[in-house]
Formats: C-alpha cells, sequence, structure tokens
C-alpha cells in the first residue's frame, strides 16, 4: 500500500474525509475508490459513497476477496445508516467469513457488529443479545468501540436496564473522547440525553405524569398492578397477561386502572370500548359480555366488581394501580417513533421494522403526510420519509420489542 493510501487509511479513521478527498481524489485504482466511498459517506452523500464502493469491490482482483469483502462491509455500514433494511444481509455474512478466512479479525468483528446494530433497529433482542455475547470487541479501536458500546446501551434501554445502560454510555463517552471524532462524540451525547427524557407516561389516582426510563424500571419491579398501554397487557408482581388481541378488554381494563379505586359509569364505557355515544339494550348486553370476559383474562390478579353506576377494578395482592402509557399516543405513533431519529426512511425498512406490510406503511405514511408530520423526497424505490424529532420522544423505547415478562 502506497504512503497516499496510508495517509488517507489514516485520516479517514481520524473523522477527516477531507484529508483523505486531498490525497486520493484523482484516484481510480481500487484501493482509492473504497477510500473515497468511505470518505463521500463521511461527508452525507450516501448515493455516492454507494457507487465508489461498489465500483472498487468490482475493480478488485480475485486475489483481492479480503479487500472486496471490506467494502462489502462498508457497503452495509451505508444502508444501515440510511435505513435500507432490505439490503441483503447475506453478503455481509459471506464477507465477515471471507474477512475471518483471511486474519482480519478487525473488520469481520466490525461486520457482526453491524448485524447486531441491525438486529437492535427492528426489535430482535434476543438475537442481538446471542450477537453481542459471541462478539469479540478486543480489536475494536476507539470510534468503533465507541459504537459497539452505544449498541450495548442500546438493547439495555430497550431493555428496560438502566444502570447497565448508563455504564455502557459512560464507556462510549470516554471511547469517543479518545477517538477525537467530534461527529462520535455528539452522537454518544445524543444518545444520553434519551436517559434524561420521560420514557413513558404514568397514569395513578386520576393524574398524569412524565416518567423516566429508572421510574418505568422500578415500576415494573413493584408490586404495582400495571395496566400496560405500551405492550397492551396487565402486570404484576411477574404474571403478565396479554390483551394485545384482545383491543376491546386492554380498552376496558384501562379505563378501569384510570378511575381507580373509584368506578366508571357505564356510559364512559361504551363510549370508550365501543365508541357508542346514544347507547341501545344491545351495546349495554355487549358490555356485560365484555366484562366477563375481562374478568376471566386477568382473574389471576384483579376482578371487577358491578357497581350502581358502573363497574371497579378490585386488584388481588396490589396496593397500588397504574397506567403505563407511551410519550405520544396517536394513531400511527410507532411509525412516527422511528422517524424521529432524523434518518431517511423508505416505507420498506419501516415495514421491516415494525413487523408489520409495506402497504399498511405506506397508508399511515400518507395520513401523517396529509396532517404535515411527515415528509417525502424522490420516487418510486428512492423515496424516502422524514420528520423533525418530536421533543422529549425517545424513539429507542418504542420500537417494538416485548418488556420484561413479556
Amino acid at each position: 500500500m502506497d504512503s497516499l493510501i496510508t495517509a488517507a487509511a489514516r485520516a479517514l479513521a481520524g473523522g477527516d474525509p477531507l484529508g483523505a478527498l486531498n490525497r486520493v481524489a484523482l484516484r481510480d485504482d481500487p484501493p482509492a475508490l473504497a477510500l473515497r466511498g468511505i470518505a463521500m459517506a463521511q461527508l452525507g452523500d450516501l448515493a455516492r459513497a454507494k457507487a465508489l464502493l461498489k465500483e472498487a469491490a468490482r475493480a478488485f482482483g480475485p486475489k483481492e476477496a479480503a479487500a472486496r469483502a471490506r467494502c462489502i462491509v462498508a457497503e452495509a455500514e451505508i444502508a444501515l445508516v440510511s435505513r435500507d433494511l432490505a439490503w441483503p444481509t447475506k453478503l455481509l455474512r459471506e464477507a465477515r467469513a471471507t474477512l475471518e478466512r483471511h486474519g482480519d479479525q478487525l473488520n469481520s468483528s466490525y461486520a457482526q457488529y453491524l448485524e447486531v446494530r441491525r438486529l437492535l433497529l427492528i426489535g430482535r433482542l434476543d438475537e442481538a443479545e446471542r450477537g453481542l455475547a459471541e462478539m469479540d470487541s478486543s480489536p475494536f479501536p476507539p470510534a468503533s468501540r465507541a459504537a459497539y458500546e452505544l449498541v450495548v446501551a442500546g438493547i439495555a434501554m430497550r431493555r428496560l436496564r438502566s444502570q447497565p445502560a448508563r455504564a455502557a454510555l459512560a464507556r462510549a463517552e470516554r471511547a469517543a473522547i479518545h477517538a477525537a471524532i467530534p461527529a462520535l462524540t455528539a452522537e454518544v451525547e445524543s444518545v444520553s440525553l434519551v436517559m434524561e427524557k420521560p420514557a413513558a407516561r404514568l397514569f395513578e389516582h386520576g393524574h398524569e405524569r412524565p416518567v423516566l426510563l429508572e421510574e418505568v424500571e422500578a415500576l415494573l419491579a413493584s408490586q404495582t398492578l400495571i395496566i400496560d398501554a405500551c405492550r397492551f397487557a396487565v402486570r404484576h408482581a411477574g404474571t403478565t397477561i396479554s390483551l394485545a388481541r384482545r383491543p376491546v378488554l386492554f380498552v376496558l381494563a384501562r379505563a378501569l386502572a384510570e378511575a381507580w379505586p373509584g368506578d366508571v359509569s357505564r356510559a364512559t364505557l361504551l363510549a370508550r370500548a365501543f365508541r357508542a355515544r346514544h347507547a341501545d339494550e344491545s351495546h349495554r348486553a355487549r358490555l356485560r359480555v365484555e366484562i366477563g370476559r375481562l374478568r376471566a383474562e386477568i382473574e389471576a390478579v384483579a376482578g371487577v366488581n358491578a357497581t350502581p353506576d358502573g363497574f371497579q377494578l378490585l386488584p388481588r395482592g396490589a396496593r397500588e394501580v397504574a397506567v403505563l402509557a407511551q410519550p405520544v399516543e396517536e394513531e400511527h405513533a410507532a411509525v412516527l417513533a422511528l422517524l424521529a431519529d432524523g434518518e431517511a426512511w423508505s416505507s420498506s425498512a419501516l415495514a421491516v421494522a415494525l413487523g408489520t406490510s409495506q402497504r399498511t406503511v405506506q397508508r399511515a405514511l400518507e395520513q401523517l403526510a396529509a396532517q404535515g408530520k411527515v415528509q417525502s423526497f424522490g420516487r418510486a424505490r428512492a423515496r424516502r420519509w422524514m420528520t423533525p424529532p418530536v421533543p422529549g420522544f425517545p424513539t429507542t423505547l418504542l420500537l417494538p420489542a416485548a418488556l420484561p415478562g413479556g
């Protein structure tokens, strides 16, 4: 490797893409093309970066399999940053295997880190944790170490483990300072701020207040009967009863919990569960049936008693009742939660992350666009969606994943 290539690589490792381009901008040999691609990625021109890396991968000869694999790893990172979640992950796994065979432990480990980061983004936490446990992060330089610790912190936050999350963020901060890359330091600071923002809203005794991650963690470990509107479940002392497929029952349970220790009138329950403004006998009969079903579902943790005006929730073994809800509740809150990271998402990537159909996501985006909450650019497959970050809206806690005990 010649001196200009070596100097450009060092500039990129130090977060100086312009310095790297000054050395290789006029060269078209494969190593220079690869470095130019990485530099353009650091400058934010992801389309140009992807094209340069593809060209470099094609230009490397048959005896340069490791160099070609490094280009694929760089392309995979660009796909992840640009939220191209449909990018073929099989290529990344093959590149990782090639790097392992050639003894490039650093880039092989980094390829595995990218796989874990993608799993975290789409909410597959169990797989992400397994991948993290198998990963050898010892060869990582400070910049990669900071990125690795951000993934550790992300998994801990999604698992509602505040102390491990803060410890990982502290390690990420030290690594970012050591790397001396301002953009990386800013990213660590941005993630750290999530810990100081409301993770949810708590309803107790008729009052509502925002709660931080530590407070949610403490609540789930307490003896409180919790109606969890983030995951549509009823929780108490390690017992979790999912009502995700019983939306009417969950609406009734939440209404009863919000009014506890008081009762809820039949008219209010009819309006909330069935949206019935003018209830007739058929509505009242259906309410009785659904209340009976709710009693049967939550019998292990609570009862439901009839009162002269309506119904009342009676917890078993719990002295307090609380409702835990998302910071922002609206029809397409999950889509907004993903878009709130400030990145440009395709509808197909959103569908992968949310575990739903692309057409469902497209309909949601069209409605949000009509309301002025999101905007798009590009056309057809190049179309991307964005929205300004919503203050106090921590996306990492709202992505699809089961809470402890779920």
